[in-house]
């Protein structure tokens, strides 16, 4: 089970545009004037566009020098996290839900780098759900579809058990996260809490659309439902 991160789980938009701006600063030497919208991206995507648009020609070196600034940036205001952000409505209570369903191992499928990511879970108590070390992550130089399968061979080497679309499952807010699911190979959920609309993740190609996360035992049923063959074949 992969849950994306920003506006599925949490929602640290302004904090994450601070540090963004002080990570831009520290590798150019200059103000951020524009910011390029995540729309499902990951943050190594973003680097490189967010320096295109500020009229920085983009070199190799940005790259590593900008995600360990911005991870650096992200770790100082984590004391506003909470006070700032939020977590999605149900977000915890779906993750606790989902967490005692025999068998499922919860990790993420995120832009975000690893370790803005678990600092965002974190701050609202929603990594004691998750397994990091079985993820993909925006540092990652690779589309989120190849993350994805990326993220199943991790669990393949740790858990003994080949994923996929059987008996992967991909909930997220985007667009790009319904696209991923379909190339990377995993059933998809979509939550229309972010920047997608419903009508939007189903066009995509979500196999099931939910509002958002606020009915836990919603989100139980629609996973169960999209790995009820997996389970058939493993019985």
């Amino acid at each position: 089970m992969l849950w994306n991160v920003d506006l599925t789980l949490v929602d640290v938009a302004i904090v994450t545009r601070d540090a963004y701006a002080e990570a831009f600063r520290a590798v150019t030497g200059r103000p951020l004037v524009k910011l390029v919208p995540p729309m499902g991206r990951p943050d190594s995507e973003i680097v490189f566009e967010t320096l295109a648009v500020n009229g920085v020609r983009a070199e190799d070196e940005h790259l590593p020098g900008f995600l360990a600034a911005l991870a650096t940036a992200f770790a100082a205001r984590k004391g506003r996290l909470a006070k700032e952000g939020r977590a999605m409505a149900g977000a915890k209570d779906a993750l606790r839900a989902v967490s005692r369903l025999d068998g499922v191992a919860q990790t993420v499928l995120t832009g975000t780098i690893k370790s803005n990511a678990v600092l965002k879970l974190k701050a609202f108590g929603l990594d004691k759900f998750v397994d990091f070390e079985l993820g993909g992550y925006g540092e990652e130089p690779y589309p989120k579809a190849t993350l994805l399968q990326v993220a199943q061979g991790r669990a393949k080497a740790r858990l003994g058990t080949a994923f996929t679309a059987d008996n992967t499952v991909v909930i997220g807010d985007s667009v790009r996260d319904v696209q991923a699911a379909r190339i990377g190979g995993a059933a998809m959920i979509g939550v229309a809490s972010g920047r997608s609309t419903a009508a939007e993740l189903r066009e995509a190609g979500a196999d099931l659309v939910l509002p958002d996360l606020s009915d836990a035992s919603e989100v139980v049923n629609a996973v169960a439902a999209l790995t009820a063959s997996a389970s058939r074949k493993a019985g």
